[in-house]
């Protein structure tokens, strides 16, 4: 039987909000009903939580208690560096004093990582970059970039900080864009502790091959951690992971096993009209064909196909593994 852990943001069982739908896709939800619909999940057993929790009263052990009811155990607590007060950037805001509200913000989610034995902070900087030309000097953007990194792993030693990259969203363009950007801040770092959270569908979306990033991520040794979902490479759609790009989400997860590298297989999905219980069961369900296929699939004759460059004799392997039975 299979040990692989699967897992979702716990925001994959929120209740979303667009332009239109102002008032959102459902009746509004706690953070405890929300850890109550992923304990609903065939398999869920991990979850990464927002911090703060958006009900202040709520306290750490009322949240664990609703985990522990769950079966559920957490991997990453993402501090919520990219809501309005960090409009103008959270590492790289012109005003030190949101700056530095952003490190304090940072570090009271390390210690609630350490209050539940998760793996990681994740940090998304959704709010660092710029939308205009001229907007920014960005010589002193990027280095604040990695310096609000870096004074937080200093900090904090004892854990790891996994940067999440995005080409654009909400601002116009991020300044952790992409896999060799964001590999290259974080050997200026040079922290031991710092890595990447390879998002499949930020990778699409950036215009890259998911599987070529995790192969750059991993040679660095900075492939800290993963999630998936899927999108028409357009926009960041937060898709049902396999929905779309099923061939290139097993060519990603063959890369991961070539390289031995094991973790976590988590859901960063966006349920907006779909019931959030059966999306994360299909995603699950395709996620188990995935690790069928790659048992099934012969990588000796993989890598002779790939020395040759053959595509056709490569994707033939691949089509097979991945979808014909027995």
């Amino acid at each position: 039987m299979s040990e692989q852990k699967y897992g979702a943001g716990i925001w994959h069982f929120a209740t979303y909000v667009d332009r239109y739908a102002t008032d959102g896709y459902g009746p509004p939800r706690t953070l405890i009903e929300m850890i109550d619909l992923a304990g609903q999940v065939d398999d869920l057993s991990v979850v990464d939580i927002n911090y703060p929790f958006a009900d202040s009263s709520l306290s750490l052990d009322t949240v664990a208690a609703a985990l522990e009811r769950n079966k559920l155990s957490v991997i990453g607590i993402t501090p919520e560096i990219y809501t309005r007060q960090f409009a103008q950037g959270a590492f790289t805001n012109p005003d030190a004093g949101i700056r530095r509200l952003a490190n304090e913000l940072v570090n009271d989610a390390a210690n609630v990582v350490r209050r539940f034995g998760a793996d990681y902070v994740k940090l998304w900087p959704g709010q660092d970059g710029w939308d205009y030309p001229f907007q920014v000097d960005h010589k002193k953007l990027w280095q604040r970039s990695m310096d609000g990194v870096g004074e937080l792993a200093s900090q904090n030693p004892d854990l790891k900080f996994v940067i999440e990259y995005k080409p654009r969203e909400p601002r116009v363009h991020m300044s952790y864009d992409s896999v060799a950007r964001t590999l290259l801040g974080i050997e200026k770092i040079g922290l031991p502790n710092v890595g990447i959270l390879l998002d499949f569908g930020h990778s699409l979306f950036g215009g890259e091959s998911p599987a070529d990033a995790a192969q750059l991520a991993i040679d660095h040794g900075r492939l800290f951690g993963m999630d998936v979902n899927d999108n028409l490479r357009g926009w960041d759609d937060d898709m049902i992971a396999g929905s779309v790009h099923p061939i290139e989400l097993f060519e990603f997860f063959y890369t991961l096993r070539k390289n031995k590298w094991e973790g976590v297989w988590q859901l960063d999905q966006f349920p907006f009209r779909e019931d959030s219980v059966g999306a994360a069961n299909s995603a699950i369900g395709f996620l188990k064909t995935i690790e069928r296929g790659l048992d099934k699939l012969d990588f000796d004759a993989m890598q002779a196909a790939q020395d040759r460059h053959d595509a056709v004799a490569a994707l033939k392997l691949a089509r097979e593994a991945l979808f014909t039975s027995g």
